[in-house]
């Protein structure tokens, strides 16, 4: 069985596939996506992959407004992934906030140069000090 940090890894690859679908007008199943990367059906991975897809418009204006000099749509798919994944974290789950960004500068220094992953860092850091602290 996969722990947290492997799923996380593959809900990333899932929504950096949609974008690139996205991007070719090409149709898809998110259910075959997530399918194709799982042994086995995970609800946390599909809960996330379907809510990530489900509030993209939130989660977008979410970074837009925490980027500086910035818009989530200049970054690459995969910096893009990431970070919609944490922020989908921080927003709409219940993982501890801590969990939240380390997972994800986790992955970003795994995949992404370093400045990326100090911008991420940033931004998650951001909404939560301006976003998650106030409704908890």
């Amino acid at each position: 069985m996969k722990n947290r940090s492997e799923l996380r890894e593959i809900i990333i690859k899932v929504i950096y596939q949609t974008y690139i679908l996205k991007n070719t007008n090409l149709k898809y199943n998110i259910d075959k996506l997530v399918k194709d990367q799982l042994e086995v059906e995970n609800e946390y991975v599909s809960t996330c992959v379907n809510g990530i897809i489900d509030n993209r418009t939130k989660i977008d204006s979410l970074a837009n407004k925490y980027l500086k000099d910035w818009t989530i749509d200049r970054l690459n798919n995969v910096d893009k992934s990431i970070l919609s994944l944490g922020i989908y974290e921080l927003m709409y789950t219940d993982t501890p906030s801590i969990v939240c960004i380390n997972e994800a500068v986790e992955l970003s220094k795994k995949y992404s140069e370093e400045k990326v992953t100090k911008m991420i860092n940033g931004v998650l850091d951001n909404i939560y000090h301006s976003e998650v602290e106030d409704e908890r």
